[in-house]
Parts: C-alpha cells; sequence; structure tokens
C-alpha cells in the first residue's frame, strides 16, 4: 500500500499577558516580543493589541515534534514575561477585560486594519489556535479544503475556551468567534469547484479594492495565500498544550485521511455551508455539551457521540502518522470538559473571575 506523504504542521498560539496583581490584561509594550526575537527570531509575533503574544512553530513534519515546539515556546514566553513581572494565559476570551483599555500596537498593518474596520478591529480581543498541515499540489489543497468544512464544528467544539466577555458569563462556550463575526470575510468558507474559480475570486478583491492582501481572508479554512499549506484557524486558544496538540493531530488526521481517500477516488460528502453553520452555532453554544446534526441521517446526535465517530473515521492513519498517543487525548477531554467547562466550574464554585483568570494562567504552564 502506497504511504501517506508527509503532512507537516505548523501551529500558531495567541497568549494573553496579564498583570498578576490585577489580573486584567496588560501591555508588555512589546518588551516580550523584542526579547523573544532575540531568542526565538521569527516564531514570535506582535498582535494587534499589546496584551497579546503571537507564537508560531517552525515546520515540524510530526505532532511530536510540533508538541516539543509549543512547550517550548510556551516555557520561554513565560520566561520573559516573567522578566517583566507579568504572567500568561491561554484562553480565547480574558475573563474581565474591556477592549477599550488596550493598547494597539504601533504597526502600520494594523493601523490600516483600524482604519478600515473601526470598532470591530479595536474590540476584536481575543486570541485563537491556528493550525497549518503542509500540502503542495493546490487543487487537492482545495478539494480537502470543500470536504474539511463539515468537520470543523467537531473540531472547534472540542477547543470552545471562551465562556466570558468585558465580565460577563456569556452563556456560550466560544463567544470568541461572535466577537470575530463582526470582521468581514470570515467564518466558514464558501465551496469552490476548481482552483481558478477560488483564484479568481480573490484576484476579484483585489481588483475591487475589498482587501489589498489575500491574507486579509479571515475564513475558519483557508489555503494560505503564501504558503502550502490548508490553515484551520476556527479554534480558540486552548488552556493547556496538551490540548492543543490533540486538536492539532486530529487535524493532520482529518487531512490525511480526506487526502488517502481522494487519492483512490473516493470523495467525503459535501455539505451546504448553510447547514454547516447550524452546527458551528451549536458548537459556539455549547461547546462538546450539546448535539449536532448528523446531515448524513437527518437528524440530532449528541456532539460527544460525533467526536467519537470523528475519531473513529481517521483511525486508520493515524498510526501511520504517529500521533495515536495525542488523539486519544480526546477521550481526557470528553471526560473532563473543555476549557469553557473548566473555566465555568471554576467561577461557579468561587464567583470570582479573578479566580478563573488564575486557573487560566496556572493550566497554561501545565504539563511543560
Amino acid at each position: 500500500m502506497k504511504k501517506l506523504p508527509i503532512f507537516t504542521i505548523g501551529v500558531e498560539e495567541e497568549y494573553q499577558i496579564i498583570d498578576p496583581e490585577t489580573r486584567d490584561l496588560r501591555s508588555h509594550l512589546s518588551k516580550i516580543v523584542e526579547g523573544g526575537k532575540i531568542l526565538l527570531k521569527e516564531q514570535v509575533k506582535a498582535e494587534m493589541h499589546q496584551s497579546a503574544v503571537e507564537v508560531g512553530t517552525n515546520i515540524c513534519n510530526t505532532v511530536h515534534e510540533a508538541e516539543k515546539e509549543i512547550k517550548f515556546l510556551r516555557s520561554k514566553i513565560v520566561e520573559l514575561a516573567d522578566h517583566q513581572g507579568l504572567i500568561v494565559g491561554g484562553a480565547g476570551t480574558h475573563p474581565f477585560a474591556n477592549w477599550q483599555d488596550q493598547l494597539i500596537t504601533d504597526d502600520p498593518r494594523y493601523h490600516n486594519i483600524i482604519k478600515e474596520l473601526q470598532d470591530a478591529a479595536r474590540s476584536n480581543l481575543i486570541f485563537g489556535l491556528h493550525c497549518h498541515i503542509g500540502i503542495q499540489n493546490k487543487e487537492m489543497a482545495l478539494k480537502i479544503m470543500n470536504q474539511a468544512c463539515y468537520f470543523l464544528p467537531h473540531i472547534f467544539a472540542l477547543s470552545t475556551n471562551s465562556p466570558f466577555w468585558q465580565g460577563r458569563q456569556t452563556g456560550y462556550k466560544s463567544y470568541r468567534t461572535k466577537v470575530f463575526d463582526k470582521f468581514p470575510r470570515t467564518g466558514l468558507p464558501e465551496y469552490f469547484d476548481c482552483l481558478s474559480s477560488y483564484e479568481g475570486f480573490l484576484e476579484t478583491l483585489v481588483k475591487t479594492n475589498c482587501i489589498d492582501d489575500p491574507k486579509k481572508i479571515w475564513w475558519d479554512l483557508r489555503l494560505h495565500p503564501v504558503y502550502d499549506t490548508i490553515e484551520f484557524r476556527i479554534c480558540d486558544m486552548c488552556l493547556t498544550a496538551d490540548e492543543t496538540m490533540c486538536i492539532v493531530a486530529i487535524i493532520q488526521a482529518v487531512v490525511a485521511k480526506l487526502y488517502k481517500m481522494n487519492l483512490n477516488n473516493m470523495s467525503f460528502n459535501i455539505y451546504r455551508i448553510a447547514l454547516i453553520k447550524e452546527n458551528k452555532f451549536r458548537a459556539s453554544r455549547y461547546g462538546i455539551e450539546g448535539e449536532m446534526i448528523d446531515f448524513g441521517l437527518q437528524k440530532e446526535v449528541e456532539t460527544r457521540v460525533l467526536i467519537r465517530e470523528l475519531i473513529d473515521f481517521i483511525d486508520e492513519v493515524v498510526d501511520e502518522l504517529g500521533s495515536r498517543d495525542h488523539i486519544n487525548y480526546v477521550h481526557e477531554i470528553l471526560k473532563n470538559g473543555t476549557g469553557a467547562a473548566k473555566q465555568l466550574a471554576v467561577f461557579e464554585e468561587t464567583k470570582d473571575l479573578k479566580k478563573v483568570v488564575d486557573f487560566i494562567t496556572t493550566e497554561f504552564t501545565k504539563g511543560l
């Protein structure tokens, strides 16, 4: 049987920089980024808000390589923050920080975004997990993008980790997505029947001054405009490195499984984006604790059941990818709850959002 190609991995995480006294977000005045660039070169970047830091792994051939890098990056950012008297946390939103109080990074790119999008950009105080999977053949990548859309709500549900916003319990397991919805060109991607159709779409947007750069397509899943990757952008920033790597392993396996099917002249069913949006809403609202739609059966099914079915679906490629241990961690998430459920449990017990922040920052270093 023909071996799978190497599906390279790149992982990006967005971290919260927090004042240990107030537990509020705190501007680090680029000192963490500047210190990080000495140690980590291009693996650390400033974000739009000065209270955020983005890190990215190098190109990794396996989930194990990516795990080592993510744990190293988390450790180094914690160390750099400590030198500034600050701490670091991982969640899709901060429990009580006000976006109006946040300083914007002095960078032409961010100034241009704010000039165009105004308060929609200023209020975009959110933190995500992005995962790139390498595929050289763009036509194949587009096919996989179309088919992988169905699984986005399942993967997203596992990552939900933003139940609070501006000091309020929102009723959502991921309120981050509701905040990001204010941006244009976000959400689930459209279906494209061929690569020329996709490229024509991008060209039209650039030509008509809708965008000046294809990177301003901020979909939940996109063909990256520069790298030969499919980029999954739907997930909340995770509490722990173990959760991040479980989700990354599942994403890589979904791409590998769909690649294998297409190679064998098979294809996963492509469902209407309007239907998949229903599942995305349910994942945002309930995380793994509700139900989603099985469109094949045309009925509601427990989200946990659908996630287990997804794990069964990708099983045949997992050992070849060498990621079984990481994927098996999904059972811990299904048993103990996502980051959102854990944050809510702390708040239920303490009625104190500062205690929730303490939990977020403690979990961030777990397993490092």
